[in-house]
Protein backbone atom coordinates (compact mmCIF):
# COMPACT_ATOMS: atom_id res chain seq x y z
CA UNK A 1 0.00 0.00 0.00
CA UNK A 2 1.21 3.50 -0.94
CA UNK A 3 1.77 6.23 1.66
CA UNK A 4 -0.41 9.00 0.74
CA UNK A 5 1.84 11.63 2.10
CA UNK A 6 5.21 11.06 0.94
CA UNK A 7 4.48 7.99 -2.02
CA UNK A 8 6.50 5.70 -0.04
CA UNK A 9 5.59 1.83 -1.20
CA UNK A 10 5.80 -0.05 2.09
CA UNK A 11 3.69 0.59 5.28
CA UNK A 12 2.78 -1.84 7.96
CA UNK A 13 -0.81 -2.38 9.26
CA UNK A 14 -1.30 -1.53 13.01
CA UNK A 15 -4.92 -2.48 13.50
CA UNK A 16 -7.29 -4.73 11.20
CA UNK A 17 -11.48 -4.92 11.98
CA UNK A 18 -14.48 -5.98 9.91
CA UNK A 19 -16.93 -2.86 10.15
CA UNK A 20 -20.15 -3.02 8.08
CA UNK A 21 -20.97 -6.32 9.38
CA UNK A 22 -18.87 -7.58 7.69
CA UNK A 23 -18.81 -6.39 4.34
CA UNK A 24 -15.50 -4.45 4.87
CA UNK A 25 -11.96 -4.46 7.00
CA UNK A 26 -10.89 -1.03 8.31
CA UNK A 27 -7.01 -1.20 8.52
CA UNK A 28 -4.24 1.45 10.40
CA UNK A 29 -1.45 1.54 8.70
CA UNK A 30 1.91 3.50 9.35
CA UNK A 31 4.50 4.23 6.29
CA UNK A 32 7.63 2.58 6.99
CA UNK A 33 9.15 5.82 5.69
CA UNK A 34 7.75 9.16 6.92
CA UNK A 35 6.23 7.55 10.20
CA UNK A 36 2.64 8.66 8.97
CA UNK A 37 -0.93 7.21 9.95
CA UNK A 38 -3.79 6.04 7.68
CA UNK A 39 -6.69 4.64 7.41
CA UNK A 40 -7.47 1.72 4.44
CA UNK A 41 -10.59 0.11 3.92
CA UNK A 42 -11.12 -2.96 2.02
CA UNK A 43 -14.00 -4.36 0.18
CA UNK A 44 -15.44 -6.90 -2.04
CA UNK A 45 -15.83 -5.44 -5.31
CA UNK A 46 -19.34 -6.67 -6.70
CA UNK A 47 -19.71 -7.74 -10.05
CA UNK A 48 -22.36 -5.07 -11.65
CA UNK A 49 -25.96 -6.58 -11.93
CA UNK A 50 -27.15 -5.37 -15.47
CA UNK A 51 -30.93 -4.67 -16.17
CA UNK A 52 -33.09 -4.93 -19.38
CA UNK A 53 -35.33 -2.66 -19.34
CA UNK A 54 -38.67 -3.36 -21.44
CA UNK A 55 -37.59 -1.54 -24.47
CA UNK A 56 -34.28 -3.26 -24.27
CA UNK A 57 -32.13 -0.80 -22.86
CA UNK A 58 -29.81 -1.70 -20.52
CA UNK A 59 -28.72 -0.32 -17.17
CA UNK A 60 -27.28 -0.41 -13.92
CA UNK A 61 -29.04 -1.95 -11.21
CA UNK A 62 -30.05 0.78 -8.88
CA UNK A 63 -31.62 -0.49 -5.11
CA UNK A 64 -32.97 3.26 -4.28
CA UNK A 65 -35.42 3.08 -7.23
CA UNK A 66 -36.64 -0.43 -5.69
CA UNK A 67 -36.77 1.40 -1.78
CA UNK A 68 -38.29 3.95 -3.47
CA UNK A 69 -41.18 2.00 -4.98
CA UNK A 70 -41.50 0.17 -2.41
CA UNK A 71 -41.64 3.23 0.63
CA UNK A 72 -44.92 4.31 -1.65
CA UNK A 73 -46.38 1.12 -1.46
CA UNK A 74 -45.55 0.75 1.93
CA UNK A 75 -46.97 3.90 3.01
CA UNK A 76 -49.08 4.86 6.21
CA UNK A 77 -48.13 0.90 6.77
CA UNK A 78 -46.17 -0.23 9.94
CA UNK A 79 -43.63 -1.17 8.14
CA UNK A 80 -40.21 0.30 9.39
CA UNK A 81 -37.49 1.45 6.88
CA UNK A 82 -34.78 -0.95 8.15
CA UNK A 83 -36.88 -3.36 6.86
CA UNK A 84 -37.54 -2.34 3.57
CA UNK A 85 -33.77 -2.08 3.47
CA UNK A 86 -33.39 -5.46 4.53
CA UNK A 87 -35.88 -6.50 1.81
CA UNK A 88 -34.02 -4.61 -1.34
CA UNK A 89 -30.85 -6.49 -0.04
CA UNK A 90 -32.49 -9.71 -0.21
CA UNK A 91 -33.49 -8.95 -3.42
CA UNK A 92 -30.35 -7.23 -4.65
CA UNK A 93 -28.61 -10.71 -3.19
CA UNK A 94 -30.61 -13.15 -5.01
CA UNK A 95 -30.72 -11.20 -8.17
CA UNK A 96 -26.66 -11.34 -8.27
CA UNK A 97 -26.71 -15.21 -7.24
CA UNK A 98 -28.57 -15.94 -10.55
CA UNK A 99 -28.31 -13.38 -13.26
CA UNK A 100 -25.75 -10.88 -14.53
CA UNK A 101 -28.28 -9.44 -16.93
CA UNK A 102 -31.98 -9.21 -15.64
CA UNK A 103 -35.03 -8.43 -17.06
CA UNK A 104 -36.88 -5.88 -14.85
CA UNK A 105 -39.80 -7.92 -15.33
CA UNK A 106 -37.84 -10.66 -13.30
CA UNK A 107 -37.00 -7.96 -10.96
CA UNK A 108 -40.48 -6.57 -10.29
CA UNK A 109 -41.80 -10.42 -9.83
CA UNK A 110 -38.86 -11.22 -7.36
CA UNK A 111 -39.95 -7.76 -5.25
CA UNK A 112 -43.59 -8.99 -5.52
CA UNK A 113 -43.18 -12.09 -3.73
CA UNK A 114 -40.88 -10.73 -1.08
CA UNK A 115 -43.40 -8.10 -0.83
CA UNK A 116 -46.15 -10.30 -0.48
CA UNK A 117 -44.82 -12.38 2.49
CA UNK A 118 -44.39 -9.00 4.40
CA UNK A 119 -47.53 -6.98 3.81
CA UNK A 120 -50.81 -8.07 1.81
CA UNK A 121 -51.84 -4.31 1.55
CA UNK A 122 -48.59 -2.87 0.01
CA UNK A 123 -48.33 -6.05 -2.28
CA UNK A 124 -51.68 -4.96 -3.55
CA UNK A 125 -50.57 -1.40 -3.92
CA UNK A 126 -47.07 -2.48 -5.54
CA UNK A 127 -48.48 -4.72 -7.75
CA UNK A 128 -50.88 -2.09 -9.28
CA UNK A 129 -48.51 -0.14 -10.36
CA UNK A 130 -46.13 -2.94 -11.08
CA UNK A 131 -48.88 -4.72 -13.28
CA UNK A 132 -50.31 -1.60 -14.66
CA UNK A 133 -54.14 -2.75 -13.54
CA UNK A 134 -56.34 -1.17 -16.96
CA UNK A 135 -59.21 -1.92 -15.12
CA UNK A 136 -61.39 -2.89 -11.75
CA UNK A 137 -61.34 -6.43 -13.10
CA UNK A 138 -57.91 -6.96 -13.38
CA UNK A 139 -57.32 -5.44 -10.03
CA UNK A 140 -60.19 -7.87 -8.61
CA UNK A 141 -58.31 -10.70 -10.00
CA UNK A 142 -54.90 -10.30 -8.23
CA UNK A 143 -56.97 -9.44 -5.13
CA UNK A 144 -58.87 -13.12 -5.38
CA UNK A 145 -55.54 -14.87 -5.93
CA UNK A 146 -54.49 -12.89 -2.72
CA UNK A 147 -57.04 -14.33 -0.91
CA UNK A 148 -56.56 -18.34 -2.60
CA UNK A 149 -53.49 -18.08 -1.84
CA UNK A 150 -53.91 -17.68 2.00
CA UNK A 151 -57.00 -20.36 2.57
Amino acid sequence: MKCPYCGHEETKVLDSRTTDEGASVRRRRECIECSRRFTTYERLDKLPLIVIKKDNRREAFDRNKILLGLVKACEKRAIPLARLEKLVDEVEQELLNEYREVSSAVIGDVVMDKLRELDQVAYVRFASVYRQFKDINRFMQELQSLLDGDS
